[in-house]
């Protein structure tokens, strides 16, 4: 066990000067860093102050556009107090500085435990790994889980509870709009995920000394309704626009939106999943805070019948969210989009 790390954290702890191989990408498979467009609104900016005023369909309609044209989108005046996600950054960043022996408490690689630390993506089915620990959670009911997780940092269950009960209001507000903006009632998404769930990674990505050659997370879609991340100001989120990696740089308090696969069956392809990556730099680790909203397991994901007609076949077919995630758990993320399996046959 002397030679043998179970998380990267400890592993660069012992002074590795050089990306173990076990991470180096086929050269067709890393990151053009160079190849990379910046700004400072790389993808819709939204102010949801709005949403409850006199211009919430001014809103309403732009929060569409993101969805349709980008599957990204960052919100301001979200309203939650900036002192919650300053904790819950900072004791994320407490969590992964503690004691190996501390952390590896929680060390799992079985994906259906409630709460667990473990590194890369499915350590069970990689052949290359990714440059990531983190730290999984489920959030919902509340009182269901916080007795799991971690009783350290001591301030740990306090904050990331409020954190969690924050996100989940605005999560709510959030899948209302989006219902909206597809011209349905605002309860729409909500009665078909049923009893729906929130699992929450807390993301840490070592400074890596050879960035170029691995991922912290490789190019995905997220397989669930709806993803809202807090990172800190260190970047590393892309996003794929038009066929060209534009990077979403961390503005402070603001949260980045983005679509998931099942949005996408939900509107008939009209709102778009689309392909991110995590990358790496030399200098500085790196924490991001994603929460994630599913169906229930035996929810029917199909395309909305109300948006469906000759013009627009359905481009999926019906399933369970149990089956969507189990194919996408066992595919990993070497194959980039799960949504394929699942598309309807052509006639």
């Amino acid at each position: 066990m002397a030679n043998t790390k179970l998380l990267l954290t400890d592993l660069l702890h012992s002074g590795i000067r050089h990306v173990p191989s076990n991470y180096v990408r086929p050269i067709s498979d890393r990151p053009n860093l160079l190849d990379v467009q910046t700004s400072h609104h790389s993808i819709p900016f939204i102010d949801l102050q709005s949403l409850n005023g006199p211009n919430h369909s001014d809103v309403i309609k732009e929060i569409g556009q993101a969805c349709q044209h980008y599957g990204f989108f960052q919100v301001k005046n979200h309203g939650i107090p900036e002192r919650v996600n300053n904790n819950m950054l900072r004791v994320s960043n407490e969590f992964f500085q503690m004691p190996e022996g501390e952390r590896l408490k929680i060390y799992s690689n079985d994906p259906s435990k409630t709460v667990r630390l473990s590194t890369s993506f499915n350590v069970e089915t990689e052949t290359i790994a990714n440059w990531r620990d983190f730290l999984r959670l489920h959030c919902y009911p509340l009182d269901d889980y916080i007795h799991e997780w971690p009783s350290n940092p001591p301030s740990f269950r306090e904050y990331v509870a409020e954190y969690c009960t924050n996100v989940r209001s605005l999560s709510l507000r959030l899948l209302e709009a989006i219902s909206e903006s597809l011209g349905f009632q605002s309860d729409y998404i909500n009665e078909v995920l049923q009893k729906h769930a929130q699992h929450m990674a807390i993301n840490y990505y070592p400074p890596c000394p050879q960035p170029e050659l691995t991922y912290g997370l490789p190019i995905h879609s997220d397989p669930d309704v709806i993803t809202i991340l807090l990172q800190d100001n260190v970047p590393g989120l892309q996003v794929l626009n038009n066929g060209k990696w534009i990077a979403v740089n961390p503005i402070p308090n603001t949260f980045i939106i983005n679509i998931g696969d099942q949005i996408e069956v939900l509107s008939n392809g009209r709102y778009k999943s689309v392909l991110h990556r995590a990358v790496l730099n030399c200098n500085e680790g790196r924490i991001s805070v994603p929460t994630f909203y599913f169906p229930s397991p035996d929810a029917v994901i199909k395309p909305a019948q109300e948006l469906v007609d000759k013009e627009h076949p359905a481009l999926y077919r019906s399933f369970t969210y149990n089956e969507y995630y189990t194919k996408f758990w066992n595919r990993g993320l070497a194959t980039e989009n799960c949504l394929d399996m699942f598309r309807a046959s052509s006639t």
